[in-house]
């Protein structure tokens, strides 16, 4: 049994909204959704209300630039954020099937400007006790609406983290393109005691009543995965009292540096490149950071993806980028902003700064 209730979060409502799960002996699940809206106190409140007046209430309603947390109901019960896929209840999938609805736009993925703190902490805490894994079992979310992924069989028997764009019968694609490394990175798992979660403090371990992968994972540094890996352990990864595990140490390796990409470098290449001779350059490493990036999202063809030159191609799969993440009009064009920078950052694994 994981926490019901998230002792930093604010009570929302009445403490009633759903009922128990219809597949309790399924993994549990955590479904990401964006109320479409603006963020801060006033939105916190609006839109906490008109969720009660629909009906639609999900567990969490999250801030992510005040970390500001609130829980509707226990999160060992359903929620009403889901449509029902015909006669599967999707929000009564899974153990658990904990719904966060999270203060945002899709098409401005929160994680790329977003303030997480101890509150963000407390509710990955809390989705961790019910032994859901920090995966993505579809994969990133869906960047656009036609980009979705929705299946059935890996929805009803994988544990994990799902967008709103991810589960069967629903037709909304948010969250948005997050960085789910983000999401996790955001709220590290510490061991009890303290100390780093790269290598194990013991080579076995004995399984104790209550005991998850999950919470095991966390006293012995081991991811639970890795466990169920080292054992030979098969979905949906059971385990029992005086069950001898064995552990193996894992080498600590120092993480890539991320690249960095200035706002100002790229303009001043794009002032001075666009004018230029074919193929000049200015902050070419920068520029070519960026169109390996506009090449993965499908924007720009191989052949001018690692020149380094912002020219009239790059210029217009920029903008091809900024029009497929929700920017209309002259808002898609001319200069590059680092709004629309820290977006393509987010999911492409380097850093945006002014």
């Amino acid at each position: 049994m994981g926490e019901i209730w998230i002792k930093e979060a604010e009570r929302l409502g009445d403490g009633s909204v759903g009922g128990a799960m219809d597949s309790p002996s399924a993994p549990g699940r955590v479904v990401w959704h964006t109320t479409e809206s603006g963020h801060g106190d006033a939105n916190f409140k609006n839109v906490g209300d008109y969720l009660r007046t629909v009906a639609s209430e999900p567990h969490i309603l999250y801030d992510p630039t005040t970390d500001r947390l609130g829980q509707y109901g226990p999160l060992n019960q359903s929620a009403r954020a889901l449509k029902n896929d015909g006669i599967t209840r999707t929000n009564r999938t899974g153990k658990v099937c904990i719904q966060i609805e999270v203060l945002a736009k899709a098409s401005n993925p929160f994680t790329g400007y977003w303030k997480p703190g101890p509150n963000f902490k407390a509710l990955m805490r809390a989705i961790r006790s019910w032994g859901v894994p920090d995966t993505f079992p579809m994969g990133t979310p869906a960047a656009t609406s036609s980009t979705t992924k929705r299946n059935r069989t890996t929805w009803a028997t994988k544990g994990g983290h799902y967008g709103h764009c991810n589960v069967p019968g629903n037709d909304h694609w948010d969250p948005g393109a997050i960085s789910t490394a983000a999401l996790f990175k955001a709220a590290p798992v510490t061991p009890a005691g303290g100390g780093s979660t790269s290598t194990p403090s013991a080579s076995t371990y004995t399984v104790k009543a209550g005991d998850t992968l999950s919470s095991i994972g966390t006293k012995t540094g081991v991811k639970w995965e890795t466990l169920a890996s080292l054992n030979s352990l098969k979905s949906p990864y059971t385990i029992k009292v005086g069950q001898v595990l064995k552990l193996k140490a894992s080498t600590t390796t120092k993480p890539a540096t991320k690249p960095s990409v200035s706002v100002a470098h790229l303009n001043a290449a794009r002032a001075k490149d666009i004018p230029a001779a074919t193929g000049h350059t200015t902050y070419a490493a920068e520029v070519k950071v960026v169109e390996a990036a506009l090449k993965a999202e499908g924007h720009l063809d191989a052949k001018y993806a690692s020149d380094g030159s912002w020219g009239t191609t790059t210029d217009a799969a920029y903008e091809a980028f900024r029009r497929a993440h929700g920017y209309k009009g002259d808002e898609a064009k001319g200069a590059v902003g680092l709004e629309s920078l820290k977006i393509l950052a987010s999911r492409h694994a380097f850093t945006a700064k002014a």
